[in-house]
């Protein structure tokens, strides 16, 4: 079975061999089975999800997954009825530039929690080590106890947190320029829906993070995608793109760019935002990274809503990098009747973000240990980074990893032309070692093969070289 086998099928496979065991009996290892399926972790992940919903095996972390006491319970009719009805109309399927499409491999890997054993160089999140989880608690028990904790909000979010949103946003915003959403991944869902209908064309790095790739393809949009030079996209490339697809919406990173980790610098942001300008067209920017610059790092460039007045730029800023996942708050910052229309769309969708969480949030960003917590994550992140490198290149050569941000998370690591990428990252898993393939970040079939390294993500700094170690001789 290749790379591209999903996960149903390596389901009912290991429904054969599973449904003859004793209850209690331990399944192959997460890594074994990767070997086995010749799949990516994330599609195998899938599968075992699965077979936990069907009742036929439980995970106990630390010690492995195991064929369930019971058996599964017994369906309650056919439900095959629903893929056709699942299915685009007849004469709809085909060169319907609005299809909806809900697979998302790449965010799903994002997301993927690894087996026991595996050290996880994938995840886009900090290991909670690194992240203030004794503010998190006070805060949440500060929050639970207020008195207004439980009231509805507003639907554009507590007045006192749109205006902390504002002022790290930089001067010139007011509370009345922010709304909070559910996070980053909920901002950018949000924007696409609000600025572009059903078949637009959406302008793309190429590559990006797969959840701006997921939103897109789940907003029925038409993704183009351009490529990146050392400063991020290229002023010509985007003028072009917009004068022949004449969409209406640009997708941005301006810092540490996720996977690539390169920054725009300010000429190149007011180029960018010019030419978007003169083509009526927005900049989504999503601003991840604005607190994960790194103790050696040169001083990043503004926000681009900053650099425009003319309400060219959607602004989108989270907290769940620097605080926790869990911490699912985040902003949207705009200028003009744009605004409605984003708040519209959230309303819609969530209605509200809870109470709970916004007090939470606020709890934790007026804390006097905020800062502190802040500068340790920065702090560690450029420490690891310096490890990673150096042991990266001792282990796999420089070659791998011509450039490296000062700013971020990870690292984009070049494999050498002829490598199979699925084949690196699999072989890496079966020794221990998660990595996001570079298929993931790209809309289409990359050219090159690339693997994205986190170094962020490693319970400590002896996982994070241990992980590293397990590659050498894969290249």
């Amino acid at each position: 079975m290749n790379h591209s086998s999903s996960s149903e099928e390596i389901a009912r496979e290991l429904t054969r061999d599973i449904t003859p065991l004793a209850a209690g009996t331990r399944l192959p290892s997460h890594r074994a089975l990767v070997t086995r399926f010749g799949a990516s972790a994330s599609t195998v992940s899938r599968a075992l999800a699965l077979l936990a919903q069907r009742g036929l095996v439980v995970s106990r972390p630390g010690a492995g997954t195991f064929r369930a006491a019971q058996e599964p319970a017994a369906s309650s009719g056919d439900t095959t009825w629903q893929e056709a009805a699942l299915a685009l109309n007849p004469g709809l399927a085909d060169g319907n530039p609005g299809a909806r499409r809900l697979h998302s491999p790449g965010l799903s890997n994002t997301l993927a929690t690894p087996s026991p054993g595996v050290i996880d160089l994938n995840s886009g999140y900090a290991h909670h080590s690194l992240l203030p989880m004794t503010a998190l608690r006070a805060a949440l028990t500060r929050a639970a106890r207020s008195p207004h904790a439980w009231e509805r909000p507003p639907v554009g979010g507590l007045s006192d947190l749109r205006m902390w949103f504002a002022e790290d946003i930089g001067a010139g915003l007011g509370r009345e320029d922010v709304l909070v959403v559910g996070g980053g991944q909920a901002a950018l869902s949000t924007a696409m829906r609000a600025v572009a209908q059903p078949g637009d064309p959406v302008i793309l790095e190429a590559p990006t993070y797969p959840g701006t790739l997921a939103a897109a393809r789940a907003a029925g949009l038409r993704t183009v995608s351009l490529p990146l030079d050392a400063y991020g996209m290229r002023p010509d490339y985007l003028d072009d793109a917009l004068g022949r697809t004449g969409a209406r919406l640009v997708v941005l990173q301006p810092l540490y760019q996720n996977p690539t980790g390169v920054s725009l610098t300010e000429g190149r942001a007011r180029e960018l935002l010019a030419v978007a300008r003169s083509h009526d067209a927005f900049v989504l920017e999503d601003d991840y990274a604005r607190h994960m610059t790194h103790d050696d790092g040169i001083p990043p460039v503004k926000p681009l809503i900053l650099l425009e007045s003319d309400g060219t730029v959607i602004h989108i800023r989270s907290l769940t990098k620097v605080t926790s996942p869990n911490l699912r708050i985040g902003a949207l910052a705009a200028r003009g009747p744009v605004l409605e229309r984003l708040r519209t769309v959230h309303m819609i969708d969530t209605m509200v973000v809870p109470a709970p969480l916004q007090h939470t949030a606020l709890e934790v960003l007026t804390s006097s240990a905020r800062k502190r917590s802040v500068a340790r994550l920065q702090t560690a992140l450029t420490q690891r980074r310096r490890l990673a490198v150096r042991t990266v290149v001792e282990t796999l050569g420089a070659d791998v990893l011509p450039d490296h941000p000062r700013g971020g998370y990870h690292l984009w690591l070049h494999l050498p032309r002829g490598t199979g990428e699925s084949e690196f990252v699999s072989a890496a898993l079966a020794r221990g070692t998660a990595l996001a393939p570079g298929t993931y970040f790209h809309a289409d079939q990359p050219d090159v093969p690339r693997v994205r390294l986190s170094y962020a993500a490693a319970p400590t700094t002896a996982d994070l070289v241990t992980g590293i170690h397990r590659l050498e001789g894969l290249v």
